[in-house]
């Protein structure tokens, strides 16, 4: 099966399960967290699955659906994502089983900076940073413009650059 192909069958799904579930899961504990980044991932594909009919090949690459339905995911599993970024700026040592996101987070001032971005700068700025994706790849998970990315990444750097090199910020 390639990426263009349209998934129909239940067989087809699992090829699609195989080859993008690992990848999925460690964006998605990269965001949430090891113990809930497994039961996200199961739901990414659970939706995905469900919505198989919706994927239009013409209209991007599959991996980027799928990187979009976890995000919307991650979104909906955090209402309040800025008020969980201001809580783990209060910590004094993460977790060891916290993600990535969260052990980075907890180290200085970012988690107060992250609170600061949208919802719409942080998906963008963390797809970017944990999925490795380019601005296509993120406008097709996002269902937004490339020049819409642009915007939000360049917003988020500048909220961000103060936290990143409290030396730029003073010039």
């Amino acid at each position: 099966m390639t990426e263009a192909a349209p998934v129909t069958g239940a067989e087809q799904f699992t090829e699609v399960h195989d080859r993008h579930f690992a990848e999925v899961y460690r964006y998605l504990a990269g965001r949430l967290g090891t113990q809930v980044a497994e039961d996200v991932a199961a739901e990414t594909f659970l939706v995905a699955f469900d919505r198989r009919a919706t994927f239009d090949p013409a209209r991007g690459e599959l991996r980027a659906w799928l990187f979009g339905i976890a995000t919307n995911l991650v979104s909906r599993h955090r209402r309040k994502e800025a008020r969980h970024y201001r809580a783990l700026s209060r910590l004094e040592a993460p977790r060891p089983d916290e993600g990535h996101e969260n052990r980075v987070v907890v180290a200085g001032q970012l988690g107060k900076a992250l609170s600061r971005l949208s919802a719409g700068e942080r998906d963008v700025l963390l797809l970017v940073a944990l999925a490795d994706f380019d601005y296509a790849q993120v406008a097709e998970a996002l269902g937004i413009s490339p020049g819409t990315v642009g915007s939000r990444l360049t917003r988020a750097r500048k909220k961000l650059a103060p936290v990143l090199s409290p030396e730029a910020s003073d010039e």
